[in-house]
């Protein structure tokens, strides 16, 4: 590529990337409590090609109504956990609703609320660096016209994931193909999702569940997912949702619209949120990211609005932790567990979700329970493995997954 002159602007707020975290972050900054001037916000996003991903599906779980309620695919008012042998354990989670976005609805749902005066400044960019400056920090990359780009800001949100991951005593991977699937018969019910459906082959190392988000009585969107220390390759994922779709499911003749995948590290190594006096990161990079679910979108909302009231008020807008201490300490517990096939991760699932009410068990995985309830909890695992787990960790060192 040749470099064009180099373009240089200053700005109150960089923030770098545009999905879920930076833009959420773009529109909570850019909507300020009244009385509070809006910021100046450059919200730059990745150019077409392997930096920008293709459109996902974020789940979440809240009260309604909800601030994105009119760009959602779906919702439901009932979750089924099924068992190994078919037996269903199915919830109510109310006041909660189960959602489903789409990045695109939501990108388009933000755009038009920030329309007009006051948005953010677009910017399409490949960023190159990031770094802290005597008043406040700047960005450098290429532009999408090939010139040089230059930003300074006085504070700098990098929402980009990680290339290399932290050090970690544990680190899995969730990984996932999904078929957006369209049936001839009416086979799906419309008001529940299946969370997780353990009826599927277990993986040499690791576990392995279905995940049904039907949207209408003949269309759904039909994952398979692990939990392990290494990716398929496409035949491999898609012989477990053809036997997912066929032989679990019984969904006869069936077209698929759409297909999606994933990738989302499930680790107890540690995402610092500050990268410099004026950087900060966001999103996954910032510890968004919930080690034993892989949820991300409900914390990186959190992380937004804590960010920007902080903005807003005058203080260093530092990102709160995404989830408290307590509940970081317990993903450890049970990724060292799941890996070292001390505990069965599909037994642990169905006790959990089979004996913990669903609305509480939901503020659990939220990091929202208190430390009593999470020893309520705590007493419907397997007791043993986990203390012996306890017990194991502090002596185990913090590696990088390369080094594994």
């Amino acid at each position: 590529m040749v470099v064009r002159d180099v373009v240089a602007r200053d700005t109150d707020v960089i923030v770098v990337g545009a999905g879920a975290a930076g833009l959420s972050l773009a529109y909570r900054l850019c909507t300020p409590p009244p009385g509070r001037p809006v910021p100046e916000v450059t919200l730059v996003d990745a150019p077409a090609g392997p930096l920008r991903p293709p459109e996902r599906t974020w789940c979440f779980w809240e009260t309604s109504p909800g601030d994105f309620d009119g760009a959602l695919t779906a919702s439901w008012e009932s979750l089924r956990v099924r068992g190994r042998d078919g037996t269903a354990s199915v919830g109510r989670p109310a006041p909660f609703r189960y959602k489903m976005l789409r990045s695109g609805a939501f990108e388009e749902l933000l755009a038009g609320r920030l329309a007009g005066p006051g948005a953010p400044r677009r910017v399409t960019a490949r960023i190159d660096t990031v770094h802290d400056t005597a008043s406040g920090a700047e960005v450098t990359g290429v532009a999408a016209d090939g010139s040089a780009l230059t930003l300074r800001g006085r504070w700098v949100f990098d929402s980009r994931p990680p290339r290399v991951l932290p050090p970690a005593r544990t680190t899995l991977l969730q990984h996932f193909r999904g078929w957006f699937v369209r049936t001839e018969r009416p086979v799906f019910d419309p008001r529940t999702a299946d969370l997780m459906d353990f009826r599927t082959p277990r993986p040499p190392h690791g576990l392995s569940f279905g995940y049904v988000l039907p949207t209408s009585a003949h269309e759904a969107l039909v994952e398979y997912t692990e939990f392990s220390r290494e990716v398929l390759d496409d035949a491999g994922y898609d012989r477990a949702l053809r036997h997912y779709t066929e032989h679990v499911l019984g969904l006869g003749a069936f077209e698929v619209t759409a297909t999606e995948r994933g990738v989302i590290p499930m680790t107890d190594g540690r995402f610092p949120r500050r990268a410099g006096s004026s950087v900060f990161r966001i999103g996954t990079a910032g510890g968004a990211t919930r080690p034993s679910t892989g949820y991300t979108f409900a914390a990186a909302q959190r992380q937004a609005r804590a960010v920007a009231a902080a903005y807003h008020a005058g203080r260093v807008p530092e990102p709160p932790p995404a989830y408290p201490a307590r509940a970081r300490a317990m993903d450890a517990v049970l990724l060292r567990g799941l890996d070292s096939g001390r505990i069965d991760g599909a037994a642990f699932f169905e006790r959990l979700f089979g004996r913990v009410p669903m609305s509480r068990l939901l503020r659990f995985l939220d990091g929202d329970t208190r430390a009593y309830e999470d020893v309520a909890i705590g007493l419907r695992t397997p007791v043993g493995p986990m203390l012996r787990t306890v017990a194991e960790l502090p002596w185990l060192p913090r590696r990088r997954a390369a080094d594994r």
